[in-house]
């Protein structure tokens, strides 16, 4: 491609540059604070070669906080550039960057690993396992996401971001009308990173099916891991025609092929039907691990048994299937016709009634039940009135002849945006609120939790809310202006203070970190929200070994029932064995180091640069082909210490039960 070492950083644009000084000051100050504290070993021992599944899922939360930051930017960035008609903040180009990075970041980068980050916390826990099926293979599949990450956020910096929208589609992306390297860096990462959720897909699913404790039949299971199975099916049936759209538009781009280029006879509409044979699917993927979180948070809270657990079951696998067969209702303007148009909006409307199954079951949940006002329960309560106004606008648009006023508009931005954050972004930090004791030993502060929560959701509706209205007027979305004769400014500017309050919001989280990891009190219980799931019959944080005793599971909701019967609290000496758990690994972690530096070189098209660094990939299979290590014991006397630190004398744990 010819492109000069000295033209790798971009130059000339302030936010960039500061962007490339607070990065450089920011890698200063972490190296600094590691070295200063004397901290690496540390670091490298307990997290870096880490096989838990907790600190997996720990790790991908962390990531996950920060991609909705960093994403998080890039919306304000937009909401500013579109707060006053004609505005120059912001020009064309750069817009186009900040929409494409913004849509790529927040849905794979950002509610993708926050709900896989749960998945890997707690469903070892919930099926009363050890771990999952494929440890080391679990943290390969994190750092294949975190190189994917860090590889596509480089490009902001470096060498240029891709512009041709999250969609990216042909043939704007392709080499005739995007010449740079931002959209290399959209085949690459996103290549990286999908290989590592498919990875994911498959533990998840050979651990749901091979390693429930006895008793654990697949219908008493939590409905958090049932979302979690099915999801994981999703991921199996869905990833790989991304892995082969993405490796086609590699070909495209880097090796002058013509699949989706129409100069070389290719076919643009094959991206667009590739792209979302997977897409959409991969919004079910990202909202059933959610709708499983809720579920959970509301029988906890409301005291009851969910309602209607097999309708549930039975919805997430009509919705699983309905999933991957309305991918054309996103092109219905691009003339498929109105045969074929008519049959995806049959198909899209059928997806709506299984969905409102889910959302009576919750209603009819609540109803009667005591009701405890936490955090993590608004967030529930806050998902059904927006979730159900993003679900009622999806029929709007399902319909293909009514879709052409709305498509190209934002009352498509608002729909999508009322789907997707109630039902993770509500989701997942319903869930931190919920799960966070059991992470790390103490509960996030209650007061400040409902601060961020009135501020996320009275900012989240100022700011999509009259999208919508500008939709209806025409507003079109993907546009950087408009001008003062369209009218369209004082919605604009709403939309503008929303998102500074959802802002506020997000800022009222992170403090909500930091104050309770200094100052919330450790000595909490292990089950401080006396709760009906195994996952809360363990210490909080949880032993590395998870149960010293596997549970025995006689009905749903086993640990509530364990607690009422008094039975399956105590663990006695006798019945302590020793327990095999695998060994700490280094091997993923260096792969993902060189998983990033071939990835870098292809990008830039650098092909001899990157076929030498991918020796460093197969060398590592080829390791861990012949890789004996058999892991290690945990001894009685270990376990017997362990266990005597969290239970009563009697080796007992809480045995309370609120009234039903």
């Amino acid at each position: 491609m010819g492109i000069k070492w000295n033209e790798i950083l971009i130059t000339g644009d302030p936010l960039i540059l500061g962007s490339q000084i607070a990065i450089l000051l920011t890698m200063i100050g972490i190296v600094g604070g590691i070295t200063y504290l004397k901290k690496w070993k540390w670091l490298w021992t307990e997290w870096l070669t880490t096989v838990d599944h907790k600190k997996i899922g720990i790790m991908y939360i962390i990531s996950a906080v920060l991609m909705f930051f960093r994403g998080g930017m890039d919306g304000i960035l937009m909401r500013v550039q579109t707060s006053r008609p004609e505005m120059e903040f912001l020009n064309a180009q750069h817009y186009n960057e900040i929409f494409t990075t913004h849509g790529v970041i927040m849905i794979l980068f950002m509610a993708m690993p926050f709900l896989i980050g749960f998945m890997n916390l707690v469903i070892p826990l919930q099926i009363g396992a050890r771990d999952v099926a494929f440890p080391q293979l679990n943290a390969l599949s994190f750092w294949l996401f975190f190189c994917g990450a860090m590889l596509f956020n480089l490009s902001f910096v470096v060498g240029g971001s891709p512009d041709a929208g999250w969609t990216s589609y042909f043939p704007l992306a392709g080499k005739e009308f995007s010449p740079g390297i931002g959209n290399n860096y959209y085949a690459v990462a996103l290549q990286i990173s999908g290989i590592g959720t498919l990875m994911t897909g498959i533990n998840f699913i050979v651990t749901i099916l091979k390693m429930r404790t006895k008793g654990m039949t697949l219908m008493r299971m939590p409905m958090f891991s049932w979302t979690t199975f099915i999801t994981s099916i999703i991921i199996v049936a869905s990833f790989p025609i991304l892995t082969v759209a993405l490796a086609l538009m590699t070909f495209d781009r880097l090796y002058g092929t013509h699949f989706f280029t129409l100069s070389g006879g290719g076919l643009d509409m094959l991206w667009a039907n590739l792209f979302w044979l997977w897409g959409h699917p991969e919004v079910y993927i990202v909202a059933l691990p959610a709708f499983g979180i809720f579920s959970e948070v509301i029988a906890t809270f409301s005291r009851k048994t969910l309602y209607g657990y097999k309708s549930m079951v039975f919805s997430i696998v009509g919705i699983a299937i309905l999933s991957m067969v309305v991918w054309v209702h996103h092109f219905y303007t691009m003339g498929a016709g109105p045969g074929v148009n008519s049959i995806f909006s049959i198909t899209t409307m059928m997806i709506a009634v299984p969905t409102g199954v889910k959302m009576f079951n919750w209603l009819f949940t609540m109803r009667k039940g005591r009701i405890k006002m936490t955090t993590a329960m608004l967030w529930a309560l806050a998902f059904v009135p927006c979730f159900v106004i993003g679900g009622v606008t999806g029929v709007m648009l399902g319909m293909g002849a009514a879709d052409y006023q709305y498509h190209n508009t934002l009352f498509l931005v608002a729909h999508f945006h009322y789907v997707l954050i109630p039902a993770v972004v509500f989701a997942v930090f319903a869930g931190t609120y919920y799960w966070w004791p059991k992470m790390f030993g103490h509960m996030l502060n209650e007061k400040i939790g409902k601060w961020h929560f009135w501020l996320f959701v009275i900012g989240f509706n100022m700011t999509f809310m009259p999208m919508f209205f500008l939709g209806l007027d025409g507003a079109v979305r993907r546009s950087y202006t408009y001008s003062v004769e369209s009218g369209y400014a004082p919605l604009f500017f709403v939309s503008f203070i929303g998102s500074i309050i959802l802002a506020l919001g997000f800022a009222a989280f992170c403090y909500n970190i930091y104050w309770s990891v200094r100052y919330a009190d450790r000595n909490i219980p292990s089950d401080p929200w006396d709760a009906r799931t195994l996952e809360w019959a363990t210490a909080s944080p949880v032993q590395h070994y998870n149960f010293a005793k596997l549970p025995e599971v006689k009905s749903m909701d086993a640990f509530w029932y364990m607690k009422k019967n008094n039975e399956g609290l105590t663990l006695k000496k006798e019945e302590l064995e020793e327990i095999h758990m695998p060994s700490n690994s280094g091997l993923p972690f260096i792969m993902c180091v060189v998983f990033g530096i071939s990835g870098f070189f292809l990008v830039f098209e650098w092909h001899i640069a990157a076929a030498v660094a991918a020796v460093g990939i197969f060398a590592g299979l080829i390791i861990r082909s012949f890789d004996y290590n058999d892991g290690f014991h945990v001894h009685k006397e270990e376990i017997e210490q362990t266990e005597s630190a969290w239970r009563n004398g009697e080796g007992e744990v809480n045995r309370y039960v609120g009234k039903r």
